[in-house]
């Protein structure tokens, strides 16, 4: 499994679309190794979720996202988790560990802002 964490240096983005990067993880027989880090491409309509999916990304993390972009995440079989705050690492971590907290989605300002698709 490989997982896509929205990243703001060493922290998760609150804003999917405009984070500046994304931290890489592979997760097997229940071990996560960190890979290297995707620098955000930019924005297009649907481009994010066709450029994680070219990644072999099958989950995405971050603190918010608009529900255009879940969707389309979901279209290229890419699984999604919002509402998530903290260092990418302890996320990470918290994740493969099943103790992943998640809260509300940290988009709430309009979906052209958080969907990363215009």
């Amino acid at each position: 499994m490989k997982i896509a964490i929205a990243k703001d240096g060493s922290r998760v983005s609150e804003h999917f679309g405009r984070c500046e990067g994304y931290a890489i993880f592979h997760v097997q027989d229940s071990i996560i190794f960190r890979q290297d880090d995707l620098a955000n491409p930019g924005h297009e309509p649907g481009r994010l979720p066709a450029f994680l999916s070219e990644h072999g990304v099958d989950l995405v993390i971050a603190g918010g996202m608009g529900p255009r972009a879940v969707e389309l995440f979901r279209r290229n079989g890419i699984e999604v988790i919002i509402g998530v705050s903290g260092p990418v690492e302890f996320v990470a971590q918290d994740y493969i560990a099943g103790r992943l907290s998640v809260g509300e989605s940290s988009c709430h300002h309009g979906h052209e802002h958080c969907d990363g698709m215009h």
